[in-house]
């Protein structure tokens, strides 16, 4: 069984675009390794967060995953921070 996990990144000091484009292909690579070793853990999506100069400041990410511990171990393989880990209520409606 799976859990929908929030994951917040935040960064020490901005980044690029293109240093984010490494990241995400960092992240990947993490994730088919650790599928391939038997952990049930799949990015859903994220949200990137800017400064006023379109410098990237962090995420907002979206997994499901079988444990805190796999969004953890995904994290240090791909050299992302792992800032804050909440698992996902009901989303909200309304405008």
């Amino acid at each position: 069984m799976t859990n929908d996990y929030l994951i917040l990144r935040e960064l020490d000091e901005a980044i690029t675009q293109e240093q984010l484009e490494g990241a995400v292909e960092a992240s990947g690579a993490a994730l088919e390794e650790l599928r391939d070793e038997g952990v049930d853990i799949e990015w859903v999506d994220s949200e990137v967060m800017t400064d006023e100069e379109g410098g990237i400041l962090g995420t907002f990410c979206h997994y499901r995953a079988e444990s805190e511990s796999a969004v953890h171990e995904h994290g240090d393989r791909a050299g992302l921070p792992v800032t804050q880990v909440t698992q996902r209520g009901e989303p909200l409606g309304g405008e």
